[in-house]
């Protein structure tokens, strides 16, 4: 008899042995124990943020118990939500696990990463781990919220090494728009995991240090089990432009601006373009005023940090420019994707304070619009255009290069790390499938890709990816110093009333009789305009006092049904006179 048929369960004659014996023969302490330690080897993903949208970026990785943060990002809202001022992850699955958070790392500290920081921070107070100019970014995030007492900051650099509970993390550092910007190699005992972060692959950075290609290469010799990448610019061919190039080309524009007033709008984090704004500034003999209060305070944190090389004499208070000449002024303000508050849309509307465009104003907007504020780009530059200023946008130099890595880039990136599993991140449904496309081009199998979306969970083993039950995740709304309260209901509330407006119903009732002692008034905003349609107003009014006396006639005594009559008769008349159909609001006051 074989030993292959023992563990079969058969006898000498090749057939299965009883039930019992059977049985008794499979609970075997050497299975169960392998079995166990193979279910401890896996590590779990779950995307709060980053997948198939701009922005929000947050990861969460679960190893034994253990968990650690990876990103802490907002979105800026889009015009299907108005009064939104950001959009930040739902924190649900993270405060449920408090207990087992080890820390937050941050990449960098740019918004998308950084910006609902201070608001998971108020859940849950755990270490936060971040180089050294990320960390002045967020020093100023916790200030504005009064937080920073209560944060434990660590400050790391790339090459080092943390542990955060039965997760060993590595920082390396890339390339980005803004500078001290870090990916992680995470070691686990299933394997090493590398997350990019947001990178490019800039071989003349502006702060001369280059991406450490040679330490993504030692870890792929090493073996790694799974990358995550940046998919921002998967549909870009080629390699992204260095940084310097925009030196050069300011340079250039700088030199044709001759006599006139330079306005420079760019992103208020990208601190390499403001530096060389500055240099450039300084070798033209101009001075620098700032306006945007999330600019000044990069170049302030900048600045006290080292990382801004600002010579003496040439920053000037933005209330001052009154005392120098048109061409020996450069202003750098905020406003690059035409964002209707800020500094930029309002000059060009003639609506800021301290800055008035003449046509003596040549205007850089040294930013590629972010798909969706193509529009409102657009209508800045028309303004702008309309009051004869010389405008510089788009690709009409090169004024702008991207801090993502186009397809080159991220095809080197694999190629040096050699995966076994491929997960694609941040970005759009259109950048994620791209950038699985050119995984499969780079060899590797399609079933080891996994393209996610927000709230998805993973588990890697040594063999195999998974894909687990979702975890609570989405948008939590921030209006004002209101978070989560804005709700679909109140956002559907506010889209009907910016399409059609309102009609407010308002009558005082005698509570004993029934009988309507004021009114019924009729109110209207955003609708119609009153004085041209005082026919229809006198309708509404009548048709209001038919519909409460009817309702006391059949002895209603619900004022809750009445307010409904109300509502029904009265969008249906509106909607038969104007086809639109207004928000109704009926407020009865009883006597």
């Amino acid at each position: 008899m074989s030993n292959q048929d023992r563990q079969n369960g058969k006898n000498a004659y090749g057939k299965r042995n009883s039930k019992k014996r059977y049985v008794t023969y499979r609970k075997t302490p050497k299975n169960k124990t392998l079995q166990q330690h193979k279910a401890k080897e896996s590590v779990r993903i779950a995307f709060l943020g980053g997948m198939n949208e701009i922005g929000k970026n947050m990861t969460l990785y679960e190893y034994g118990g253990d968990m650690f943060i990876v990103d802490c990002g907002l979105a800026f809202p889009n015009s299907d939500l108005p009064g939104v001022d950001i959009v930040i992850p739902d924190f649900t699955y993270v405060e449920s696990n408090a207990d087992k958070i080890k820390g937050i790392i941050i990449t960098h500290g740019h918004e998308d990463h950084i910006g609902g920081l201070a608001y998971l921070l108020k859940k849950i107070n755990v270490p936060i781990y971040s180089t050294k100019l990320t960390i002045g970014l967020i020093k100023g995030k916790f200030e504005e919220h009064n937080l920073l007492k209560r944060a434990k900051l660590v400050e790391v650099k790339p090459g080092d090494n943390i542990t955060l509970g039965k997760f060993n993390v590595e920082f390396i550092h890339v390339n980005h728009s803004i500078p001290d910007a870090i990916a992680i190699a995470v070691r686990t005992p299933s394997g090493i995991i590398v997350q990019t972060g947001d990178f490019k692959i800039d071989t003349t950075p502006v702060d001369g240090e280059m991406i450490d290609l040679a330490r993504f290469a030692e870890l792929g010799k090493k073996g790694v089990l799974a990358l995550l990448s940046d998919s921002t610019n998967a549909e870009r061919p080629g390699y992204t432009q260095s940084e310097k190039s925009v030196g050069e080309s300011f340079e250039m524009l700088f030199r044709r601006a001759k006599n006139k007033r330079i306005v420079v709008a760019t992103f208020a984090s990208n601190i390499h373009r403001v530096q060389q704004i500055i240099d450039v500034a300084q070798s033209r003999g101009r001075k620098v005023a700032v306006i945007g209060r999330s600019l000044e305070n990069l170049v302030n944190v900048g600045s006290e940090l080292g990382y801004l090389n600002i010579p003496k004499g040439i920053l000037i208070d933005i209330n001052l420019i009154k005392n120098y000449p048109d061409e020996k002024l450069v202003i750098i303000t905020t406003g690059s994707q035409g964002e209707p508050m800020s500094a930029l849309t309002k000059m060009a509307f003639g609506e800021h304070r301290k800055v008035n465009l003449t046509p003596n104003d040549y205007v850089i907007i040294s930013a590629t619009p972010i798909p969706g504020n193509e529009k409102m780009v657009g209508n800045v530059v028309n303004e702008l255009m309309k009051r004869n200023v010389e405008v510089i946008y788009e690709k009409m130099y090169d004024v702008h290069v991207s801090g993502h890595a186009c397809q080159e880039e991220l095809k080197l990136i694999m190629g040096l790390v050699k995966p076994k599993y491929f997960i694609p991140v941040h970005g759009e449904q259109k950048h994620l499938q791209k950038h699985a496309a050119l995984a499969v081009a780079m060899g590797i199998n399609e079933e080891n890709i996994f393209i996610g979306n927000i709230g998805d969970k993973i588990e890697l083993t040594r063999n195999q990816i998974k894909k687990l039950e979702p975890v609570p995740a989405g948008e939590i709304y921030v209006d004002g110093i209101g978070v989560g309260d804005v709700g679909n209901i109140v956002l559907n509330d506010r889209k009907h009333l910016s399409e059609d407006g309102i009609i407010i119903v308002v009558a005082t009732i005698d509570s004993s009789s029934g009988y309507v002692v004021s009114g019924p008034d009729i109110v209207s905003r955003g609708f119609v305009y009153v004085k041209e349609n005082e026919g229809l107003m006198k309708t509404a009014q009548n048709t209001a006092c038919r519909v409460i006396k009817e309702c006391y006639d059949s002895r209603y005594n619900d004022w809750n049904s009445v307010k409904s009559r109300l509502r029904e008769e009265v969008s249906k008349l509106m909607y038969e006179k104007t086809k639109r159909k207004p928000m109704i609001l009926p407020i009865l006051m009883e006597i």
